[in-house]
């Protein structure tokens, strides 16, 4: 297929930036007095580790995307739907776009390729409807045919609507606005730094085959997604901090459930990929 070569040959996704607009000025409303609650902001950080630590990183990125490690299926479907309360579109859509990137990463064909730019790769692709999306589907056939994953990839707003009467039931419009608006902000730019930040700032302790760093500070902020370099490096490997200093929260949470037997076939860096 012919792939666009600038920006100015893609067609706007009206969706996703109408969408993104709206989320971004629902959270403007935590600057409101009467939304301030202390109690709100530990469900927007609670939620913040539950849905973008368990749930992107630690379930659809290094379980899922790359099959690292192995856990009970049901453990499996636990933590895909929670990744899908990220909203950042459906487990079978973020995967595939995923494995794609890294067959392609820093090339024309990446759909966030960090040299067309740190806006495009941060967060300016969304914005249009980028070629990768209709390749997609060929990397994903091992869970494109499963109905949970169906099921998630399809009503993965509805999921999250129904988290936003449940917030407020409990704590009204300040658990709302803090746990749905500026969770997902927080979330999405948390992710998005991956693909931007760790393409520009930091050093690179392996020649990866394409501009991937390793960035303490996204590290903090993603859970260990920051050591990017070392990623691209060993895809495989459920460990993304290789040095005793590069702190892998994401990693260790692979330890404790691999403690618990919920953990099992976790592949490191060195090892044979299969």
């Amino acid at each position: 297929m012919t792939v666009a070569t600038s920006n100015k040959q893609l067609k706007y996704d009206w969706g996703v930036i109408i969408f993104m607009l709206v989320i971004h000025v629902g959270a403007l409303f935590a600057l409101l007095p009467a939304n301030f609650s202390w109690a709100a902001i530990a469900v927007a950080v609670f939620l913040h580790w539950v849905t973008g630590g368990l749930g992107i990183t630690l379930g659809w990125h290094r379980l899922v995307s790359h099959r690292s490690f192995q856990t009970p299926k049901w453990l499996e479907y636990f933590l895909v739907f929670c990744g899908t309360l990220s909203m950042q579109g459906g487990p079978i859509w973020w995967v595939g776009l995923h494995r794609h990137h890294h067959m392609f990463s820093d090339q024309n064909n990446d759909h966030h390729d960090s040299n067309k730019g740190f806006w495009w790769s941060h967060m300016g692709w969304m914005m249009y409807d980028v070629p990768a999306e209709e390749e997609a589907e060929r990397f994903t056939k091992d869970i494109a045919n499963d109905p949970v994953y169906q099921f998630l990839d399809n009503y993965f707003l509805p999921l999250q609507i129904a988290l936003a009467v449940v917030l407020y039931l409990i704590g009204g419009w300040p658990f709302v606005v803090w746990g749905v608006f500026v969770r997902l902000v927080a979330v999405y730019h948390c992710t998005w730094l991956v693909n931007s930040a760790t393409h520009k700032f930091g050093y690179r302790t392996y020649d990866s085959g394409d501009k991937s760093t390793n960035c303490w500070w996204v590290a903090v902020l993603t859970y260990g997604e920051g050591w990017h370099n070392n990623h691209h490096a060993f895809q495989y490997s459920a460990r993304h901090g290789l040095r005793w200093w590069e702190i892998d929260m994401t990693w260790m949470t692979v330890r404790f459930l691999q403690m618990l037997g919920l953990a099992t076939k976790v592949k490191l860096a060195g090892d044979t990929e299969s």
